[in-house]
């Protein structure tokens, strides 16, 4: 999509510098999705309001000029249950999409999320699978699958219990990932930029996602259409190293072409019947 020629970049820089004024910290991705152009178009303009003295720019976003790093405050991490209850019905479609990628006799990697507790549910539904060997760092996951022992085997990764998550990071949790070879990962995030890649608030989760990453033979990132365009503190990998980003029919047409440019294939999961599929 082309940007919109309605809006000049002098009045949208105008309109971005008031909404750094009047908010205090403003993203890339809302000023993209706001003014509908691209993040780089974005991010351009920021780069000028900032050579102009008008803003300083800071990780994903800009501040007004003397706005300390203190001053900026970092979003709370909502908890699992918290972010359960976010775009139910996206988040089931991409899991219904991603669960039918998969093969009896196939072993993959399903990371933490919930998104990806969705994509557990749909395999669930699954009663044509056998013999699928699921490893997973997510204690929701392995409750989630547990009733559909011995048809699926899982394994949990192990490591250190992070609050609120349910999650498994290191010490330890890349100790069984480091052995393991699998057919598919399937991974969450917090953000999936075509410059940055696909990153995760948490430092110790993106570590224990990049090495999921490695791990496979294939790797599909799985995220809503609000987390495109979204940069966040640790960097899991770039949007290339991703066999397919799996999102839902809300992400921004924009950022869709600019993550298609940037060597990501984006699939948009419609339900039970998905219109596209990623080949096995």
């Amino acid at each position: 999509m082309d940007d919109d020629p309605q809006l000049d970049a002098p009045r949208r820089r105008e309109l971005a510098l008031a909404l750094v004024a009047e908010r205090g910290f403003v993203r890339v991705a809302e000023l993209s999705r706001a003014f509908g152009v691209t993040t780089v178009t974005a991010r351009a303009d920021l780069d000028a309001l900032e050579r102009q003295g008008g803003i300083r720019r800071v990780h994903g976003g800009a501040v007004p000029v003397g706005t300390s790093v203190g001053d900026v405050r970092p979003e709370r991490e909502p908890s699992f249950e918290e972010a359960l209850e976010a775009s139910v019905e996206p988040k089931r479609r991409i899991g219904e999409h991603v669960a039918g990628l998969v093969r009896s006799g196939q072993s993959l990697i399903l990371d933490v999320g919930t998104t990806t507790l969705q994509v557990a549910r749909a395999l669930r539904r699954r009663t044509d699978l056998d013999d699928l060997v699921v490893f997973t760092n997510g204690l929701s996951i392995a409750l989630e699958l547990e009733a559909e022992i011995p048809r699926f085997q899982v394994v949990v990764t192990g490591g250190t219990l992070r609050p609120r998550q349910h999650s498994l990071v290191d010490p330890l949790a890349g100790t069984l990932l480091h052995g393991v070879h699998v057919d598919l990962a399937v991974i969450g995030c917090n953000g999936v930029d075509p410059v940055h890649g696909v990153t995760n608030a948490n430092l110790p989760e993106a570590g224990v996602k990049a090495l999921m990453l490695q791990r496979a033979a294939r790797a599909v990132v799985v995220a809503d259409g609000s987390k495109l365009g979204e940069v966040h503190l640790g960097r899991v990998g770039p949007v290339d190293a991703f066999d397919a980003l799996v999102t839902d029919a809300s992400a921004p047409s924009a950022l869709v072409a600019e993550l298609e440019d940037a060597g990501l294939a984006v699939v948009t999961a419609h339900g039970s019947d998905p219109a596209h599929r990623v080949e096995s």
